[in-house]
């Protein structure tokens, strides 16, 4: 006894973790303390509540980039030799079908007569462009233009080709592609679509849409220059298998004459390509456009003109993706990451706290011996 005060015996038991016996806790690197000597805090609870957050977004992020894959993308020398080309097109010009003429021109200096090998059908402009000049229809599921009759409460993805992921691209070259019907309309027809599926030699060419009797000449064919009107509409415009949910750079576009002798040119640069998820992969075509348009005179003929050119390239995207295992590790390290980050943020904050207010009880005159701020044997 001290000053008739017993000296406390501290009973450190209390305060060390149950032993079981098992030989094997012996080892245990991770001593525990018992509950009730542990004390929570709202400071602690933030801390925790903030790290939960940041490590679901960082799972979620990391969930996300797994799932998407890495694309790599390596440019070569095509070895592969093919002399056929299928270029896939749908397009609304607004004129009448008996009006319309299309016809390729190749390197090779063949002549075909596209149209034949073209469907045609009479339609309305209103059909497939809103009042301010914009591509109405949507489309489905599989790409294809929207043309039943629930289209108008219906959008259409923006998103453009090449941004799609690599093994949606895969899965997508899956399913039958078929061109949608045109749809019905009332009253009379003011313009033609055209669409369909074209073979063609493999080499420069160029395919252009005149009116009749103009571009070429044919015996008793010539259309007046007042019923020229070339604005159209680009629905779908691809090289090789037909994709329709690919979506190309022209795919989509609405261009409008001015006058009757209006000339539109594109100028497209081909580049193979081949995209690739595992063992999967499917070949197709990519191209970069450069467009002009212009009011010319009569000394010219007006027309739609596409000129393409086939590079010798050849473009290999390939996605991979880690496997579960690597990803397991990756969500681990980022929680583990989290956690250390954490205990030293609150530690920190912690001590500044700790220090913060002894200073100002310091700068207060500090606290008496039973807690009154008083100092001892100070009278009232």
């Amino acid at each position: 006894m001290m000053n008739g005060v017993e000296k406390p015996v501290a009973d450190e038991d209390k305060f060390a973790p149950k032993t079981g016996s098992s030989v094997v806790s012996a080892f245990d690197a991770f001593p525990k303390s018992k509950p009730q000597y542990v004390m929570r805090t709202s400071g602690g609870g933030k801390w925790t509540v903030a790290m939960s957050i940041i490590s679901l977004l960082l799972i979620w992020g990391e969930l996300s980039r797994w799932w998407r894959g890495t694309e790599s993308h390596n440019f070569a020398v095509e070895k592969g030799v093919s002399h056929e080309l299928q270029i896939n097109l749908d397009v609304v010009v607004k004129m009448h079908c008996s009006d319309v003429h299309v016809n390729v021109q190749d390197a090779s200096g063949d002549r075909i007569v596209a149209a034949k090998r073209l469907q045609r059908d009479p339609t309305t402009w209103s059909q497939w462009v809103d009042a301010q000049g914009m591509h109405k229809l949507g489309r489905d599921s599989q790409g294809r233009v929207i043309t039943n009759a629930g289209w108008k409460n219906l959008g259409y993805d923006e998103e453009g080709f090449g941004e799609e992921h690599v093994h949606d691209i895969v899965r997508a070259s899956k399913k039958r592609a078929k061109w949608a019907k045109t749809p019905r309309f009332k009253g009379r027809a003011d313009s033609c679509r055209i669409y369909g599926n074209l073979d063609l030699n493999k080499v420069q060419g160029d395919f252009h849409i005149t009116a009749r009797g103009h571009g070429y000449m044919e015996v008793g064919e010539h259309l007046d220059h007042t019923n020229f009107n070339f604005s159209h509409i680009i629905s779908e415009l691809s090289y090789g298998p037909f994709y329709p949910s690919l979506v190309n750079p022209l795919d989509r576009t609405v261009n409008l004459a001015t006058t009757n002798f209006h000339k539109f040119q594109y100028y497209l640069s081909v580049v193979p390509t081949v995209y690739s998820v595992g063992s999967k992969s499917i070949f197709t075509n990519q191209y970069a456009v450069t467009e002009q348009s212009k009011e010319v005179n009569d000394h010219y003929i007006p027309g739609i003109f596409v000129k393409y050119d086939i590079e010798p390239i050849l473009l290999a995207v390939h996605e991979s993706r880690d496997g579960f295992l690597s990803f397991m590790i990756k969500i681990i390290n980022i929680v583990s990451g989290v956690l250390v980050a954490g205990h030293w943020g609150f530690t920190l904050t912690d001590w500044l706290t700790d220090v913060t207010g002894k200073r100002r009880r310091h700068s207060s005159g500090g606290v008496g011996v039973i807690g009154t701020g008083k100092n001892f044997g100070e009278q009232e």
